[in-house]
Formats: C-alpha cells, sequence, structure tokens
C-alpha cells in the first residue's frame, strides 16, 4: 500500500507516522473501555482524597458507586475556574505533597492564580501526549527544535519541551524575546521546528524581514503553535511568508497543559484528542445539557489519569464540535473543530452578541490589511461603542485622504453586515498594532463594570 503524504515545498510528510499507535488507531469501542476503566479508578480517587469533591458528590446524594463509567458522567458536577481559585492553593491537590514534583499555574494577571500540581505520573503521561501530537505534524528524532515561549509557571514551554525531548529532538531551549537572536540561531543552528504563540510567530517572521532574512531559503519547516487560538487568516499569513507548515495543538492548565489534542496534517483545522486520557463533553453553554456530536458548544474535560488535582468536568468556555468519524490520517481518536472562539469572550454591544472571531474573519477577507488587529469597547452618552483598528499593509497605504477613508468605510460595512452592529473602524499604518511575544490580547472593554 503506497504511503499517504502531507505535501508542501518543504517537502513530503508521512501522515501515518505515529507515537502510540496501539492508542492513536483503536477501535472505538476499546477508547469507551479504556473511558469506562478509568473514570470509574478516577472517581474513586477524587472522593477518597479530596474533601471540596467529596462533599459536592453527597450534596448530589452520590457515591462513586453510581458512577460505573462514561454513561453515568452527567451525573457528577461541573468545575469551573472559580472552583480551583477559591481552593487556592492547594485545596484540590489529591497526593500528598511529597508526591508532586512540580508545580505550574495559569497566566492569569488579576486575581488569584489556578494552580496545577504534578506528580511524576502526571509528568510522564503529559510528555506522551505531546509527544503524540508533535508526531502527528511529522516531528521526529531528525528535527532541531527552537522553543520561544517563556519558561515559568506558564505550562507551553515545558510541556512541549518534554514531549521534544522523548522524541529525541535536538532542543534548543531559547525562551521568548531577543527576537533577533532567535533568528540567528534558526540560521546558525539549522532550526526545522520552531515552538511559539503564533502572534510572537508573526513577529518573528516580521523582524526577520525587516533585517533582510529571506524566509524561503531558512531550514524551518514547521511551526508548532499553541498558547493562544491561530486564526485561519493569521495561520496563512505565516505559512505564506515564513515558508512552513503551521500546526496547532490544545491544551489547558487546569487539565494539564498543552497536548489535550492536537492536529494531524490531514485535517488541518481539527485536532484529535488524546481520549484515553480526556473524556471530552459538548454542552450548551447556557443549559449545562449535551448537544449533539458535531454541534458547536462548550468543551468539558474530565481528565482520566491525572493524579496530582484530578478535576471532574472542568467547563473550559471554549467552543468548538467534536466529531468521531474515522479520519484521513488512520487515527481514530476524535477530533475537535479548533477553537476559535470562548463562551465568555463574548462582547454584548447594545444588546447583540459579538465574538471577536466573527471580526477576524471579516479582517481575513480583505486584502489591504493585516491579520492584526486590535479591539476597544467603551462607553459614550450611555451607550456602547465597538472600535475595531486594523493595520493596514505597507502596498496598501495610500497618500489620499479619499482612499484611505472608502477603505475605511469599506471595512465599517463588511463588518457591521456580520455583526449587526456599527462599528467605529481605524486605520493603523503598518507596524502600528503592538506586537505581543506571548499571548496576544485583541480585546480592551473599557466599559464601566
Amino acid at each position: 500500500m503506497k504511503e499517504k503524504k502531507y505535501e508542501n515545498e518543504r517537502g513530503m510528510i508521512p501522515l501515518e507516522r505515529y507515537y502510540q499507535p496501539e492508542i492513536e488507531t483503536a477501535s472505538r469501542e476499546q477508547i469507551k473501555a479504556w473511558q469506562d476503566e478509568r473514570l470509574v479508578k478516577q472517581v474513586q480517587h477524587v472522593w477518597d482524597n479530596v474533601p471540596y469533591y467529596r462533599k459536592k458528590m453527597e450534596e448530589k446524594g452520590l457515591t462513586p458507586d453510581d458512577i460505573q463509567g462514561v454513561a453515568d458522567l452527567h451525573k457528577l458536577p461541573f468545575t469551573s475556574k472559580a472552583d480551583l481559585r477559591d481552593n487556592y492553593p492547594d485545596g484540590l491537590v489529591a497526593v500528598p505533597r511529597s508526591k508532586c514534583v512540580r508545580v505550574h499555574a495559569t497566566s492569569g494577571t488579576t486575581g488569584k492564580r489556578v494552580m496545577a500540581f504534578y506528580t511524576q505520573h502526571d509528568i510522564d503521561l503529559w510528555t506522551d501526549c505531546c509527544a503524540r501530537a508533535i508526531t502527528a505534524v511529522g516531528g521526529s528524532e531528525e528535527d532541531v527544535c527552537q522553543i520561544a515561549y517563556g519558561y515559568g509557571m506558564f505550562t507551553g514551554g515545558f510541556g512541549l519541551h518534554y514531549g521534544l525531548q522523548r522524541l529525541g529532538c535536538a532542543m534548543i531551549p531559547a525562551g521568548s524575546g531577543n527576537t533577533e537572536r532567535h533568528i540567528q540561531m534558526i540560521e546558525d543552528y539549522g532550526t526545522t521546528v520552531l515552538v511559539a504563540t503564533p502572534s510572537y510567530a508573526m513577529h518573528i517572521c516580521e523582524v526577520g524581514e525587516k533585517m533582510g532574512y529571506d524566509w524561503e531559503k531558512s531550514p524551518l519547516r514547521v511551526g508548532l503553535f499553541g498558547g493562544e487560538p491561530c486564526p485561519p487568516g493569521l495561520k496563512a499569513e505565516i505559512e505564506r511568508r515564513m515558508h512552513i507548515v503551521c500546526t496547532d495543538n490544545y491544551g489547558l492548565t487546569e487539565v494539564m497543559g498543552p497536548g489535550v489534542s492536537g492536529e494531524c496534517l490531514a485535517e488541518r483545522y481539527q485536532q484529535h484528542i488524546a481520549e484515553d486520557h480526556f473524556l471530552w463533553e459538548v454542552i450548551d453553554p447556557e443549559t449545562g445539557e449535551p448537544v449533539g456530536e458535531g454541534e458547536m458548544g462548550e468543551l468539558v474535560l474530565t481528565p482520566l489519569c491525572k493524579q496530582g488535582i484530578p478535576v471532574l468536568r472542568y467547563r473550559t468556555h471554549d467552543l468548538t464540535a467534536v466529531h468521531t468519524e474515522p479520519c484521513a490520517c488512520g487515527r481514530t481518536l476524535a477530533r475537535m473543530d479548533k477553537v476559535r472562539s470562548r463562551s465568555d469572550d463574548m462582547l454584548i454591544i447594545r444588546g447583540t452578541n459579538v465574538f471577536p472571531s466573527q471580526i477576524e474573519d471579516v479582517l481575513t477577507g480583505i486584502e489591504e490589511v493585516t491579520p492584526h488587529y486590535h479591539i476597544i469597547v467603551e462607553t459614550r452618552g450611555g451607550m456602547d461603542a465597538l472600535i475595531v483598528e486594523t493595520e493596514l499593509r505597507p502596498e496598501a497605504f495610500r497618500d489620499s485622504f479619499e482612499a484611505m477613508d472608502a477603505l475605511r468605510a469599506r471595512i465599517a460595512e463588511k463588518l457591521k453586515g456580520t455583526l449587526l452592529v456599527a462599528p467605529e473602524v481605524r486605520l493603523v499604518e503598518p507596524g502600528g498594532i503592538e506586537r505581543a511575544i506571548g499571548k496576544a490580547k485583541h480585546v480592551d472593554d473599557r466599559r464601566e463594570k
């Protein structure tokens, strides 16, 4: 049988390349059996070792005997980020502190952080999940991998570092910042895989162009991105200008970190979930009731094997749909649509629901502007005002006020047609929107709370 491959200008990458083929190509029946067995054990672990969850279950009249498998999952209580913060720092830890070998935290800058405690078992599990995601996009021991994430409490850099190391890749833990140095290392060390947030990868690209670096001749082959959503427009822009394949993975500190799901090269806008370790649900964010397979809703995750902090039914607020039909890459693990928006990112503007992803989609279709944008919401005369700042491409800039005003009006009209709210559009000079080294912040809500 001829091997299936993904082709781009850098060469051919096998589609059917697996890290743990016995898991990644298991039957749906086997996956369900693993999930049933592991959920029962995890609920018992939580009941025995986390007083908070034991109390929550008792309030619902539940004992571990009531949970015999995935079919009983709906009986268990949801967990929110507020629950994790209320139990700061270690109220949900299910093992003795002496068994915890690593502590991470969410990247939030206000209030109590959400803490994550890991046993060595958890670190090993995390490593395997990341190694799967990396292998799925062609990563191997032949690669030189440069990590442009910050190393610290943030989980991103460490999780992917572990996975790359497990595969035998040559590792360059460069960290974030000092962008010119990153470009020099790519050239000097022959870096083939760049690990970064998509916004910082775009910044590296732009800085390199200003330095006169020819990305078409660079050794880079793959961008391994995470930490924030990568909109289709930004993905296409990076691929076009850096001449690489841009790939995404998904994860969150509350349940593990990166590696919860990752894309393959057969389905570029979906990601395979590590279903043997993470039980997924998709619910209506308003009612909490499940939606049908393939329907959009809020993703809920239950880690099945995590020892340190074994959360139950964690509400991510990320909006997606999940599909279980076979994939062309040969994997049988369910695929989630790439997360574009969050239920709690929704802006209510004069009674109308507006998502940043809607604005991204409109701007992506306008050739005169870059993928960089900034949304401001403020109050004027007691009414909400929506301002969209969008950055011009150098070739689109005109000295004529009339030409620029016509472009601004055209963008405003397109946004109004999609959002059903008339925004104020501001055209920003090329390079005028601040680039992010870490996660990009697109929304500035200045309304009084």
